[in-house]
């Protein structure tokens, strides 16, 4: 037959929309024509497809070639059509069977000389090949990625003609064994190699246990990075969707996904200089930006007041929504963005505001300036702000045998408090919705007084309100209370500095 069908998929946002290539020959002028909004890299894929199979030892038509890529509104980019449209050229030619390419979807960009170079984005696609019944064929450097979905078999080869060998049957190649999972080893930083600090680890544990957002101010040196460094580790293991999730968004952006990193919560901590579109993702071609590479795991933002404030700025809807919209003239791209929010200042532009050796020289009207960089709307969406004083040299010499408790001790006690919370409501406690708090965050009569005293006194919105009974909800699980009693509710306000600071 003059015609033939292959399957692959393209891109859009994290989805894996399904591709149909169709390759049709007819008499004329020999001609090689690509439509479907073909991308530059899939237009010049005509002459990696040529070259592959010249220098594979098939013949190349010398007729008039048409390749459809459907559905022909979306747009088509990237490498990974050269080995369906190599294969539908063969099979309409007739070099190759073509009745077993309904059963396969073929990803893979082909070199000059025939082999198979690795592609972005085999995650999603191979979540959606087997939804939709398919065998995955792959180069071999994407193999390990597409082995992680359960129940799917993946074809893997190094060149166009070892592909070709088991079409034909000659040479088949035996299905790799998937839903291999790379071990998770415990984390290289531990909570006890943190000295002293014990309220900024009691913070950090509530944080961990409920999700909440964490903003940490200090003089520079007071373990400030440390701490948020250990967070993933006292944070509970993720669960098989959790991992496919994050692996899934790696493996569409720029720096593609490792397979050690599969299972850990991840870890981003941009640079102060970083753009808006890098934390939150663009592009002309929408790619994941560093608050949806953090999905499921911690956004780390130090020196929080040195990032530009309309940065900032855009951290807001996320923060409350988990999710963020990429809109461009032609497409639209939607990318998660759980992340648990963790942030970092000094208290003055010197950073030694309140230190002991008396240091600043900083004027109350710098200081003003320094914090005003942070607009309340954003302060509002943080849950817990903190203070990390230096340490004495006391603790700062402590012996050996003198270390603190293991991030696995800590992580222990947040299991325990995180199943509390997804066994009452399905969900952390850091995104119940108000019909949720009004639920599980009942109060005594007292408290619910004293409650309305602190927020009247330091000014807190209805917004801040709700956080502080869900900071509290979180402590009274830690403590494995079924009601939020007055030291929950007390320690929950406590959390609010920066709040009290701007009261004053």
């Amino acid at each position: 037959m003059p015609l033939a069908t292959t399957y692959s998929r393209g891109q859009s946002g994290i989805d894996a929309p399904e591709v149909i290539v169709e390759v049709h020959l007819s008499n004329g002028l020999p001609a090689l024509n690509i439509v479907g909004l073909p991308e530059t890299a899939v237009k010049e894929s005509k002459d990696r497809v040529r070259g592959a199979l010249l220098n594979s030892h098939f013949d190349f038509p010398m007729q008039r070639i048409t390749i459809n890529l459907a559905p022909a509104d979306l747009p088509k980019e990237g490498g990974r059509f050269d080995l369906p449209i190599a294969m539908g050229i063969l099979a309409a030619s007739g070099q190759l069977p073509a009745e077993r390419l309904a059963e396969y979807e073929l990803y893979g960009e082909l070199a000059l000389s025939g082999e198979l170079r690795a592609v972005r984005g085999i995650l999603p696609a191979a979540l959606q090949a087997r939804a939709a019944g398919r065998t995955l064929v792959v180069p071999e450097a994407n193999a390990a990625e597409a082995a992680l979905v359960d129940g799917l078999e993946v074809i893997a080869a190094r060149h166009l003609l070892e592909i070709c060998a088991h079409f034909t049957g000659s040479n088949p190649i035996s299905p790799r064994i998937t839903g291999r999972k790379a071990s998770v080893a415990d984390p290289a930083e531990d909570l006890s190699e943190i000295h002293g600090q014990h309220l900024a680890k009691r913070a950090l544990e509530i944080a961990a246990a409920g999700g909440h957002s964490l903003l940490m101010s200090g003089p520079p040196g007071t373990g400030k990075t440390m701490l948020a460094r250990r967070l993933p580790g006292i944070l509970p293991p993720m669960t098989e969707q959790e991992a496919q999730e994050t692996a899934a968004i790696h493996s569409i952006s720029d720096g593609g996904f490792r397979l050690e990193s599969w299972g850990r919560r991840p870890f981003r901590a941009p640079h102060h200089t970083a753009s808006g579109v890098a934390l939150v993702g663009g592009g002309s071609q929408p790619r994941p930006g560093e608050i949806s590479l953090a999905h499921n795991g911690v956004l780390f933002l130090d020196e929080l007041p040195e990032f530009d404030r309309r940065v900032l700025e855009v951290l807001r809807e996320p923060i409350e929504s988990g999710q963020i919209t990429i809109s461009r003239a032609a497409r639209q791209a939607e990318f998660p963005a759980r992340f648990q929010l963790v942030a970092a200042m000094n208290p003055c532009p010197c950073g030694y505001l309140g230190h002991s050796n008396g240091r600043c020289r900083c004027t109350p009207d710098q200081i003003r300036r320094y914090r005003d960089k942070l607009s309340g709307p954003l302060l509002d969406r943080i849950d817990m702000h903190i203070e990390v004083p230096p340490l004495p040299l006391s603790q700062l010499n402590r012996k050996q045998g003198d270390r603190g408790e293991t991030s696995a001790e800590v992580r222990r006690r947040v299991e325990t408090a995180r199943l509390r919370q997804l066994e009452r409501s399905g969900t952390t406690n850091a995104r119940l919705d108000n019909r949720e708090i009004e639920r599980v965050c009942g109060l005594q009569k007292g408290d619910r007084k004293l409650l309305e005293q602190a927020i009247e006194r330091l000014g807190l919105s209805a917004r801040a309100y709700h956080r502080v009974l869900k900071l509290a909800r979180t402590i009274a699980d830690l403590d494995g209370a079924g009601q939020i009693a007055t030291p929950h509710l007390t320690e929950a306000i406590n959390y609010r500095r920066l709040d009290r600071h701007a009261a004053h």
